[in-house]
């Protein structure tokens, strides 16, 4: 399989709605949301394939790349070559969301069940919005990609508290698979439609991070077709609970403990009450994750209550 051809198709002949091309015009910019160095997504062959479809149309100049980070540490210059190319990062700028830096974010409103919404500035500014991502089962969001790429992935400290706050996960329909319904999820949808985004690209990987599918178009319609099919490869029955269960989520989930939670949870759903979950993860001293660190500035929001971000709505 080409994975060119099946990008350039997933572009042209989109889920829902007209091509790519047919939604942008000389002059607009764009901005293009793309995973971060803790997701296996093909940045190398998704953020070119974009831009060559796109050619004569926008101008490199007036592209930015944000690194989607949600509340993951930013990657660094090699990190981003690696994942991206040496091309792309020298001919395109890429900036790495900061979920905790006011002067990057701009409050937005308040969607969804009661989430106080604050997204990254350039991506609310932009002419044209494109998110880029892949998807698989997640925890507790049900899958990854598509609308996940705008929050949390662009979004400040505070709507990504709400959005993985205590009451959202423990719900039982906050698990792998599940979408609408999942009080997580179906926020995030919420925060993504109203908002906007132009167009979506995202793909399905086999186990060896190879592409076996893509999909593009509008961002809803373009989820639910991805997630069938990733739900389809990577999700199966069995007989009955194990009592040992083995999990390596692989590179690069098993960077640091926090990403690796994946894999043992994937785990817990397979073991029997009492059973084992053995999980063998890297977790490199340099990958800390930035949820874990304690860079967050106190804040107090205007009823005195003590907030652990930056950012305040503004006064009515």
């Amino acid at each position: 399989m080409d994975p060119t051809a099946v990008l350039c198709a997933a572009l042209r002949d989109p889920v829902a709605g007209p091509p790519l091309r047919e939604r942008v015009h000389p002059g607009q910019t764009l901005a293009i949301s793309a995973c971060d160095g803790t997701r296996p997504q093909p940045r190398h062959l998704m953020i070119p394939a974009v831009l060559d479809e796109l050619e004569g149309v926008v101008r490199r100049e007036d592209v930015v790349i944000l690194v989607a980070t949600g509340t993951h540490r930013g990657n660094d210059e090699s990190e981003l070559r690696a994942m991206f190319g040496d091309e792309i990062v020298d001919g395109v700028r890429i900036v790495n969301d900061d979920t905790r830096d006011a002067g990057q974010l701009t409050w937005i409103g308040t969607y969804g069940n009661g989430v106080p919404v604050w997204l990254n500035r350039e991506w609310w500014d932009a002419d044209i919005r494109i998110t880029t991502g892949f998807v698989e089962p997640h925890s507790f969001a049900g899958f990854s990609g598509g609308p996940k790429l705008v929050a949390p992935g662009l979004a400040a400290l505070e709507t990504v508290l709400v959005l993985h706050d205590a009451a959202r996960i423990a719900d039982p329909r906050a698990t792998w698979g599940i979408t609408h319904g999942n009080p997580v999820h179906d926020d995030v949808r919420a925060i993504a439609e109203a908002t906007g985004v132009t167009f979506a690209l995202d793909v399905v990987l086999n186990r060896h991070k190879d592409i076996v599918a893509a999909f593009g178009g509008d961002l809803l319609a373009m989820h639910a077709a991805a997630t069938a099919t990733a739900k389809c490869m990577a999700m199966r029955p069995v007989e009955a609970p194990f009592d040992v269960v083995t999990t390596d989520s692989g590179f690069p989930l098993d960077q640091n403990l926090y990403q690796a939670v994946q894999g043992m949870s994937a785990a817990y759903q397979v073991v029997r009450p009492g059973g084992t979950i053995v999980c063998a993860a890297e977790c490199r001293p340099s990958n800390t994750c930035s949820a874990c660190s304690p860079r967050t500035s106190p804040a107090t929001d205007p009823t005195g209550a003590s907030r652990p971000s930056a950012c305040h709505p503004p006064a009515a």
